[in-house]
C-alpha cells in the first residue's frame, strides 16, 4: 500500500473505489458534481435573498442571511466528507466561538478558506470583493447579510471597525489575495489598521492543505488528487498597536515560522 492510498484510507475514501480509467472518470463526475451542488446551494439562498432583502428589516435580514450562508456552506462541506473526498478538522476553530469581537486572519491557500470559516462561527462577518457583490450565485446573500465591499478602503475600515466594535468577528485575508508565494504572500495593512480602530485583538488561523486545489492560478478543470486534506489551527493571538506596520511585520513573521515548519 503507498502513503497515498493509506492516507486515503484514514480519511474515509471507500476501499471499494474504482480503478483505473473507470476511477478516473468517476472522480471527474463526483468533483464537477460536487461543485454544481456548491452552485445550486447558493442560488438555494441568493433567489429569495433578492427579494428578501428588499422587505425585511436589517435587524432580521442580516442574522437570517449570515445563517443561511453558514448552513449553505457547511453543508457543501459535510457533501464532500460523505463522498470521501475531503478531509478537514475544524474543531480548532470552536475555541472563537463564545468570543466577543475580534479581526480573524487566516492565511489564504485557496478559495475554500472562507468556506471553512463561515460555515464553522457564527457571528463572523466578512469582507467581499466588488465582484462577489456582483456574482449570480452570492451577491444578494452577501449584500444581505451586511458583508462589507472592498472598493473603498476609509469605509472599509470604519464599516469593519463599526462591526468588531459591536462585537462580531471580521474575517479578513491579510494577503489581499490567495497565496503566491509560500508560505505567504507579503501581508496587506488592513487588518491592523482595523484592529486598531476597533481596539480588539487579531487572532491568526493557520490553514496547510495537501493540495494547490483552487489556489492562485489552478486551472478550474484541472481535478486534484483526492482526498484533499486541510489542516486549520489557531495562531497566535496579537493585540492591537498604534504602529500599524510593526504590527504587520509581526504577523507576517509568525506566519512564516509557523507554516514553514
Amino acid at each position: 500500500m503507498t502513503m497515498r492510498d493509506g492516507a486515503a484510507e484514514r480519511a474515509g475514501w471507500t476501499a471499494a473505489r474504482p480503478a483505473g480509467p473507470v476511477r478516473m472518470v468517476w472522480e471527474y463526475v463526483l468533483f464537477y458534481g460536487l461543485l454544481l451542488f456548491f452552485g445550486i446551494v447558493c442560488l438555494a439562498w441568493n433567489l429569495p435573498a433578492t427579494v428578501l432583502d428588499a422587505v425585511l428589516p436589517r435587524r432580521y435580514g442580516r442574522p437570517l442571511s449570515r445563517f443561511m450562508i453558514r448552513l449553505g456552506f457547511r453543508t457543501y462541506l459535510n457533501a464532500m466528507k460523505a463522498c470521501g473526498i475531503l478531509k478537514c478538522d475544524l474543531g480548532a476553530l470552536d475555541a472563537l466561538r463564545g468570543e466577543g469581537g475580534l479581526v480573524i486572519c487566516p492565511n489564504h491557500p485557496s478559495l475554500l478558506d472562507a468556506v471553512f470559516v463561515l460555515s464553522h462561527l457564527p457571528k463572523t462577518v466578512c469582507i467581499a470583493k466588488a465582484n462577489v457583490y456582483d456574482n449570480l450565485f452570492l451577491g444578494s446573500g452577501a449584500r444581505m447579510a451586511g458583508y462589507i465591499r472592498n472598493d473603498a478602503a476609509t469605509a472599509l475600515v470604519k464599516s469593519a471597525a463599526r462591526e468588531v466594535g459591536d462585537g462580531h468577528q471580521l474575517l479578513i485575508f491579510p494577503e489581499g489575495t490567495r497565496t503566491v508565494s509560500a508560505p505567504v504572500n507579503p501581508l496587506k495593512g488592513g487588518f491592523a489598521l482595523i484592529a486598531r480602530h476597533a481596539g480588539v485583538p487579531v487572532q491568526t488561523v493557520l490553514i496547510e492543505p495537501n493540495s494547490r486545489f483552487l489556489g492562485k492560478g489552478w486551472n478550474f478543470f484541472h481535478k486534484p488528487e483526492f482526498p484533499l486534506v486541510y489542516t486549520v489551527r489557531l495562531g497566535r493571538r496579537f493585540e492591537p498597536e498604534a504602529d500599524v506596520r510593526a504590527m504587520v511585520r509581526k504577523v507576517e513573521d509568525h506566519y512564516r515560522a509557523e507554516l514553514r515548519s
